[in-house]
């Protein structure tokens, strides 16, 4: 059973049914065989008809029932609706912490050696940062996770996530660099079998040119000779704008930032929609896409499958 590959619906108002039915029609029977949702399967099937999808659905109780890789299987998780795009936050909170409560469970059974999420609305949880610390605190991890945006130009770490920056920035210092890059190199060697090439950007313009009252002097550059020390294969800090000049980042395979937009925006300008999100850290392995719920985007048809896709195939290449 941990040949299966897990999708979780995710956030009801959003584009996650049309990739998830635009991802299954680009996979080999092969890959059908091996897939299946969670989700509600009367929910699923009623966005279908609402975006106009013609997909037939195959309703399993257990993950050991009998797969139909000529129809999409899911796992149904309850839920009472009225409007399929349009269901109250109450409402679909529990339903998508029951659904990222069962898919936990099952890879902590080892049923699963992993799973996918598609895109989750950021008030879901209110009391956590993103998906990313939601599962670290199931998984009872403290801040040795870490948020990698895998693509195939490069891959990027922020350490601080989804914060405002104001408060992001107050929550860097030596401690957690430390702690979050040597968990990360570890982590990465452990799901990809190859030892990192770290790059750690500064925080300021020009790395503040190494002022004395900088973060890169006081933070930054002791984490990285702290880590050197402990034979991690890490380098810098660099200034962003030298990093991403001349495709400087080739030469690396993880880029470490201080705060989300600093790596994210040039990864996602450079790799557009084929990157995934990889959590490192977890007991086991999830990924998701790399974007949001798009919700402007509903019965549109314009929404783009390509990051759930390669999630499928990276999951797919490690069980």
């Amino acid at each position: 059973m941990k040949k299966k590959i897990c999708i979780i619906a995710g956030e009801p108002e959003s584009i996650n049914t049309e990739i998830i039915a635009k991802s299954w029609k680009k996979l080999s029977k092969n890959l059908k065989k091996k897939f299946f949702v969670i989700g509600n399967f009367n929910l699923i099937n009623d966005q279908f008809n609402g975006i106009g999808i013609k997909i037939k659905t195959n309703k399993i109780n257990s993950i050991s029932d009998k797969f139909d890789y000529k129809k999409i299987n899911i796992l149904n998780v309850n839920l009472n609706y009225k409007k399929p795009f349009k269901i109250n936050i109450k409402k679909k909170s529990k339903y998508i912490n029951k659904f990222f409560h069962l898919a936990h469970n099952l890879c902590i059974e080892k049923k699963l050696i992993g799973f996918i999420n598609c895109s989750i609305d950021k008030n879901i949880f209110k009391n956590y940062d993103g998906v990313t610390e939601y599962l670290a605190k199931k998984n009872k991890l403290n801040n040795t996770q870490n948020m990698l945006i895998y693509g195939k130009e490069f891959s990027v770490v922020p350490i601080t996530t989804h914060q405002n920056l104001k408060n992001a920035l107050k929550k860097l210092n030596k401690q957690l660099l430390i702690k979050k890059i040597f968990s990360l190199n570890a982590d990465y060697k452990k799901l990809f079998r190859k030892k990192p090439k770290i790059a750690v950007l500064g925080l300021n313009p020009h790395n503040s040119e190494f002022r004395n009252s900088s973060e890169e002097t006081k933070i930054i550059k002791p984490c990285v000779n702290n880590l050197i020390k402990k034979k991690v294969k890490i380098y810098g800090p660099f200034s962003s704008d030298q990093m991403f000049l001349n495709k400087m980042y080739k030469k690396f395979d993880v880029i470490v930032g201080m705060y989300h937009d600093q790596v994210l925006t040039p990864l996602k300008i450079i790799s557009g929609f084929n990157a995934i999100n990889i959590t490192l850290g977890l007991k086991y392995i999830r990924v998701s896409p790399d974007h949001g719920t798009a919700k402007n985007l509903i019965k549109k048809n314009l929404s783009n499958y390509k990051s759930l896709l390669n999630a499928i195939i990276f999951l797919n290449s490690k069980i």
